[in-house]
């Protein structure tokens, strides 16, 4: 018996590196045929010198989105309610598709402050966003990636060894393939092993079903299987009319871990088509693969929070299957990280690099190394997360630090002529400021019970108005909205 317990997790584990190993050669074969040259500028190395096409963009936006956070963070929560975040992400990704790529295409950007400097005339700004996305891709989403990433794999495998372990392997490769081949090789990737987890993910919510005979309703508290969120529920239903709006607005059009692979295709028409694929796959098959495995597993299991996935996934598959799911897995949260990475280290290189320490001759070198930095600073930030109630919530609540005052920057500059950079710091600085005492003072004191997702909308319009009150009481400028028209004008 002991005998084929063995014999089955060493054919999971085969199945899973022979997977791995082969969407590895694929990307490499895909890269290797691409007739670029390969000169070590920016663009080469954080836009894949232009040359993605709309298939690559989509591939590459969906994966880098989709990863552990969403498969094992929301199953986690064990209630459909939780598909509003991907349900309203097709919003965003509308606005991305209709505004925001227009303006970074004209504006030639390779990251997104690109276009706050060139709007509010002013470096200082653009500084100021640069460290603070890179402040929360390394302490927040590299580490939280690994974190769900490797915890899958432990529950997948009933594995003794510790999440550390599995985190150090998946970022190693990751890490490998933003060092060696760029954004081009992770979206590529992305592409390649986002068919099979989407295949998959769907196949899993299938199975899922069989397992319950296709009734996840008997049994199951009615607060999990409602769409409209109570008071105390994680996404009570009137923040969908509030912050839930801006919140997508934030992380798929002015963000760069996203934007950055619709800034990759040779032209607006098709980054524009690459990015009308991917909300199409955001509004039919993300919501299904992130909700209704997490209320089968509460049926089967009980309230086994974050582990519900990944033991619900090693106990409707065989053995083999097992180890095929864990491989697109494992290539979901490799290239999540390897995307993330590039946009980090193209975010210092370009921001603050070229600026502050001098001009970058060659930046693939420099990418190795602050490639290895950043890595294993996340990888010392894994053990934060194992203490989260929720990954999913934790991470939304976390970003709100930083998503909402770094919206009002573009809100203001966009909207608004005559702001200065300053005033939009200002306006920045106030935004986290309110959010972080509301989170950390407010909240757990009881003196403001407001709900987060709430609160979001009211740092942001504070946000704005304290950067145009900053504009004209204390550095004598004189704001005028514009409107729409510089939108028109892309």
């Amino acid at each position: 018996m002991t005998d084929g317990l063995i014999s089955e997790s060493a054919l999971q584990v085969a199945i899973c590196i022979g997977l791995t190993a082969l969407v590895g050669l694929a990307t490499w074969l895909k890269v290797r045929s691409a007739r670029v040259s390969h000169d070590g500028s920016g663009k080469d190395v954080f836009l894949a010198g232009g040359g993605l096409s709309w298939l690559f963009v989509a591939g590459s936006i969906t994966l880098t989105n989709l990863s552990t956070d969403q498969l094992v963070g929301m199953n986690g929560n064990q209630m459909l309610l939780l598909a509003w975040w991907e349900i309203a992400g097709f919003v965003g990704l509308m606005i991305l598709a209709w505004v925001f790529v227009p303006l970074y295409y004209r504006h030639k950007c390779t990251t997104v402050t690109e276009l706050l400097e060139r709007r509010y005339g002013g470096r200082s700004i653009r500084t100021l966003i640069s460290g603070l996305f890179l402040f929360g891709n390394v302490v927040i989403y590299l580490p939280a990636a690994l974190y769900s990433g490797s915890l899958f794999m432990q529950s997948l495998f009933g594995s003794d060894l510790p999440v550390a372990a599995f985190a150090v392997v998946l970022a190693l490769i990751g890490a490998a393939y933003s060092v060696f081949g760029g954004l081009r090789a992770v979206a590529v990737m992305d592409t390649f092993s986002g068919i099979g987890v989407l295949g998959l993910a769907l196949l899993i919510v299938v199975l899922a079903l069989a397992a319950v005979d296709f009734d996840m309703v008997t049994g199951v508290p009615a607060e999990r299987l409602t769409m409209i969120g109570a008071d105390d529920s994680p996404i009570p239903w009137h923040t969908l009319l509030t912050g839930m709006i801006f919140i997508q607005v934030f992380y798929w059009s002015t963000n760069q871990n996203i934007t950055q692979k619709a800034m990759a295709a040779p032209s607006v028409s098709e980054a524009r088509k690459g990015v009308l694929a991917a909300a199409i796959v955001r509004i039919l098959v993300i919501p299904p693969i992130v909700v209704i495995p997490g209320v089968v597993a509460y049926k089967l299991f009980g309230d086994v929070g974050d582990a519900a996935y990944g033991r619900l996934v090693g106990e409707i598959l065989p053995g083999w299957l097992s180890g095929a799911f864990a491989a697109m897995v494992a290539a979901a949260v490799i290239t999540t990280f390897s995307a993330v990475l590039n946009s980090t280290v193209a975010l210092y290189a370009v921001d603050f690099h070229e600026q502050f320490v001098g001009k970058v001759g060659h930046h693939w070198r420099l990418g190795a190394v602050v490639s290895a930095l950043v890595t294993v600073t996340a990888l010392l930030l894994v053990p934060v997360f194992q203490n989260a109630e929720s990954i999913i919530n934790l991470l939304q609540q976390l970003n709100g630090l930083f998503s909402m005052p770094i919206l009002s920057a573009f809100i203001a500059g966009l909207l608004f002529q005559g702001v200065k950079a300053p005033a939009a710091i200002a306006g920045v600085l106030w935004g986290f400021a309110l959010y972080a005492t509301y989170t950390f003072l407010w909240q757990p004191g009881g003196f403001v019970t407001l709900h987060y997702i709430h609160f979001m909308v009211i740092v942001l319009f504070t946000s704005v108005a304290a950067a145009l009150a900053f504009n004209r009481l204390a550095l004598g400028g004189k704001a005028r909205f514009i409107g729409l028209s510089l939108l028109r004008k892309a």
